[in-house]
């Protein structure tokens, strides 16, 4: 499979703006600019992308690991915080919750760390990834 999204960017890297455009058009248009990304403007920024990828990407593993170990989450909620420092990402940390029938916390933590080093965009990222995973 190959997925894809396209940027067009108008103007200086300060006061210009752009719109990004994904395969699905889930993002279709959708602006981006400076003061989203280094201020408090209100459209996306390339970081929370990665972190919404991020999020998905792990909660997702985390239901394929799981499902092999034999249980079937209920739920699986994921924040997933994108630091951008000096001009690139530092790390990306998972705030997991999971409710998960008949799984004992050894058993769900072993799960999570599974996911969070096998999931494709944690071995996409040249990043310290951290995690805090909890059963709800």
């Amino acid at each position: 499979m190959k997925s894809y999204a396209t940027a067009n960017w108008k103007g200086s890297g300060k006061e210009g703006g752009g719109t990004l455009t994904s395969k699905s058009k889930v993002l279709d248009n959708t602006s981006y600019d400076f003061r989203s990304r280094f201020e408090d403007g209100t459209y996306t920024n390339p970081e929370e992308l990665v972190a919404a990828a991020h999020a998905g990407c792990f909660s997702m593993k985390l239901s394929f690991v799981l499902g092999a170990a034999g249980f079937t989450p209920a739920g699986i909620d994921t924040k997933c915080t994108i630091t951008l420092e000096n001009g690139a990402i530092t790390s990306s940390h998972l705030e997991v919750k999971a409710a998960v029938p008949g799984i004992d916390a050894a058993k769900f933590a072993e799960c999570a760390a599974d996911a969070k080093a096998n999931c494709p965009i944690s071995k996409l990222l040249n990043t310290n990834i951290t995690m805090e995973a909890v059963l709800a």
